[in-house]
């Protein structure tokens, strides 16, 4: 939640700085943001291969581990495409995009803001972090409603960092490498299932 909360004061920091034109405008070039998102993926792939235990859980991952997250990308990207429907700026494509996210609001918006432009990067910040933000908050209603599978899929990417204690906590410590896996892999497909998505075009 801390960092969370840094985030949101980073990027409101940023807002009022552009505003202010702190940074001159001939410094906002797209080779200097696009610079910027590949360090951003290098040290993501960075941190997760610098984790002693990333190649143990990828090298033991089983196919039963592989059903919860390959059921949170189908249910967010889903979820997504039918909540653009009641928006009249966002088509499906970025709807599933957003979704893509899955929770991974620091690098999911900044792609989607290089890829599609500020207004739905900053869709996919609010959103994202408000994904993660419900987790930590509703976790025990899920619990309960759902049943103890309900806080990995709705943690989505940060169920192997951020949401991970709340997760064992009311989940409980046999959900805890189920809930590390999904995390993973979600964070693994945000970079690639984002542009992908993205790529593709409507039939009608």
């Amino acid at each position: 939640m801390k960092d969370t909360c840094i985030l949101i004061g980073f990027f409101m920091l940023g807002i009022g700085g552009g505003l202010c034109g702190m940074i001159p405008e001939e410094y906002l070039t797209t080779s200097l943001e696009m610079g910027t998102l590949y360090a951003l993926i290098f040290l993501v792939g960075m941190g997760m291969g610098s984790d002693g235990k990333f190649l143990h859980n990828i090298l033991n991952v089983g196919k039963k581990d592989l059903i919860v997250p390959i059921a949170v990308v189908v249910g967010s990207l889903a979820g997504g495409s039918l909540i653009s429907l009641a928006l009249a700026d966002i088509d499906v494509i970025a709807g599933a995009a957003v979704g893509a996210g899955f929770g991974y609001y620091s690098l999911s918006s900044v792609l989607l803001s290089q890829l599609r432009g500020d207004e739905l990067g900053t869709i996919a910040l609010v959103a994202n972090i408000v994904r993660e933000v419900t987790t930590i908050l509703a976790a025990p209603v899920m619990v309960r409603l759902v049943g103890p599978l309900g806080p990995i899929a709705s943690g989505g990417a940060t169920t192997m960092d951020t949401t991970l204690p709340i997760i064992v906590k009311y989940s409980g410590k046999a959900y805890a490498m189920t809930s590390v896996i999904n995390g993973i892999v979600l964070t693994c497909l945000v970079p690639v299932l984002v542009p992908f998505i993205l790529a593709l075009r409507l039939p009608f």
